[in-house]
């Protein structure tokens, strides 16, 4: 293999200024079931609520990424601070079905507007030398701040709601300040094209059937399954496993400072885990994603795509037995789904943005999330689903179904590639 060239600077500020995101978003998101459920909301109105945060989160980068292809990363980031901002502080007042509705719809806005702008940044900072490095450093840091964003601001809900958005909204200050005053412009060839062209060239990438049909397999077979686990793992942990366990469990492993700080004391002195803290996969792959990215560049991007599926169906499998047998099995599954995601979604973003230009990676990056929004349907899907067989009394069902999911993903990618064939990437 060539030697890698190494990262620019502004390859660094950008990934910075991704930690701080993921830590609002991921800290907002993760515990919001547990949030809706203190409120008194039901499984299928958390589901709407899901569905509409996360279909505007990765619908927008759709338009997002042609303005920033069209005006510049750096002024689109600072429109996205200046929408997130003022929504995240609506969540200290409005309490209300439609309220929150419509404000974590703004969140998803601004979400939006921002996601396709750093991995943008990484795919013009990178070459073919460095490219599954730089999108697995990129992915440790979105790992970053989506662990430390639950951690943190789980323990601030157990003190009150209202402390963990203001945690949020200060981060979000922080990365105007930090791009303002840090953030350069990448270099890239921009193209001297017209907004509208910009949208006909979506619609022309979108006009061909087997990247269209490539990026529905995508969004059925793997995003719905993955937001799914985001979705119910937090508040499955909270109310469907003994949580005072989980507790012990920790405290045997990382001592009891550790344990404490992600558990609450119950009103008879029980100490319980706090249910997003380790409901989600960010500490994991903060840790291992270089190491797995560094193996799986030397494979073919599809065939270790759909073995990442594999894996993550065998962590929802475990996620399903931890109620079973003994919650600490938990923690297996939320290590091999972990795995299985830090194959899979890399890999395929990678993939995807390397079918295109230079001139083109928010455009391209846009189409990714199409995918990734279709994904946003799990919520409408499979909260509800979870909420039935919670009724029947059996909780873990969900997780059983969603691992047959995965299974039947493998197979069509398997078909597909069979009968249309790959893609090729861009050299450069």
């Amino acid at each position: 293999m060539k030697n890698r060239t190494a990262f620019p600077k502004v390859f660094w500020i950008a990934n910075s200024i991704e930690v701080m995101e993921r830590f609002a978003y991921y800290g907002i998101y993760m515990g919001f079931g547990i949030y809706m459920e203190y409120l008194g909301y039901s499984k299928a109105q958390l589901g709407i609520v899901q569905t509409i945060f996360l279909l505007f989160s990765y619908m927008i980068p759709v338009i997002s990424g042609t303005f920033a292809d069209k005006y510049g990363f750096k002024k689109v980031l600072i429109v996205s601070y200046l929408a997130y901002l003022p929504s995240i502080l609506l969540l200290i007042i409005t309490k209300s079905f439609s309220g929150i509705a419509l404000t974590m719809l703004s969140i998803g806005l601004a979400a939006g507007i921002f996601k396709p702008l750093i991995s943008g940044t990484v795919r013009v900072t990178t070459d073919g030398t460095n490219k599954t490095l730089g999108f697995g450093v990129f992915y440790a840091m979105v790992n970053v701040g989506a662990s430390f964003g639950p951690i943190v601001m789980g323990k601030l809900r157990a003190i009150s709601w209202n402390y963990a958005f203001i945690a949020a909204a200060i981060s979000i200050g922080i990365m105007l300040l930090i791009t303002i005053l840090f953030y350069k412009e990448p270099e890239r060839e921009i193209e001297g094209v017209t907004l509208g062209q910009k949208f006909k060239d979506l619609a022309t990438a979108l006009s061909d059937f087997k990247f269209l049909t490539f990026l529905i397999i995508i969004g059925v077979f793997f995003w719905i399954p993955l937001w799914a686990f985001f979705n119910l793992l937090a508040i499955y942990v909270d109310k469907n496993l003994d949580t005072a366990q989980l507790y012990l469990n920790v405290k045997s492993v990382f001592g009891a400072g550790f344990a404490n700080f992600i558990s609450r004391v119950e009103e008879d002195g029980t100490r319980k885990l706090l249910g997003e803290s380790i409901s989600h996969t960010g500490y994991i792959i903060m840790i291992v994603q270089v190491f797995i990215s560094r193996i799986f560049e030397k494979f073919k991007p599809i065939p270790s795509f759909s073995f990442g599926l594999f894996v993550g169906a065998l962590g929802f499998f475990m996620l399903g037995y931890a109620r079973v047998i003994s919650p600490g099995w938990v923690f297996l599954g939320i290590f091999l789904f972990a795995v299985g995601e830090m194959i899979s979604s890399p890999r395929i973003q990678e993939y995807i943005t390397w079918l295109a230009p230079k001139e083109k990676a928010g455009l391209y990056m846009g189409t990714n999330f199409l995918a990734i929004g279709i994904g946003a349907f799990s919520g409408i899907i499979y909260t509800p689903l979870y909420g039935y067989f919670r009724d029947m009394g059996n909780p873990e069902y969900v997780w059983y179904t969603l691992a047959v999911h995965y299974l039947i993903g493998i197979i069509i990618m398997y078909v597909f590639v069979r009968k249309m064939g790959e893609f090729k990437e861009m050299a450069e």
